[in-house]
């Protein structure tokens, strides 16, 4: 699994980040009131947890996932993008006009035969 990010969320991040501060992060909302949107918080303002882990960073950003849903989506590439709508409840894109959006691209797996016994 990894996590990118469109041009169009780049830019929101940074304006994030001049009305915020640099000390940002992301969390992948596991679905309850805000769906399942990326959510982005001040780095003091959310409590990452043991069973998140940390995917990548974008914009600089870093993006954790609760280990649940990581190993749900483990063959699954996580694209952020950004469109105009509704932000999440506490997401800091909420009010701006915009607000991020995950898009999901399956991973294409590789077989492998080592340990594999043919007839």
């Amino acid at each position: 699994m990894k996590v990118s990010a469109t041009p169009l969320a780049l830019e929101l991040i940074e304006d994030l980040k001049k009305d915020h501060g640099k000390e940002l992060l992301f969390h992948q909302s596991g679905g309850c009131c805000d769906g399942s949107a990326p959510m982005c918080y001040p780095v003091k303002e959310f409590l990452i947890s043991d069973d998140d882990v940390l995917i990548g960073k974008i914009g600089g950003v870093p993006f954790y996932i609760s280990e649940t849903q990581h190993e749900a989506w483990k063959n699954t590439d996580l694209i952020i993008d950004c469109i105009n709508g509704m932000g999440g409840m506490f997401s800091l894109d909420n009010g701006t006009g915009k607000r991020f959006l995950t898009r999901l691209r399956k991973r294409k797996m590789k077989m492998s035969l080592i340990g594999r016994r043919f007839r």
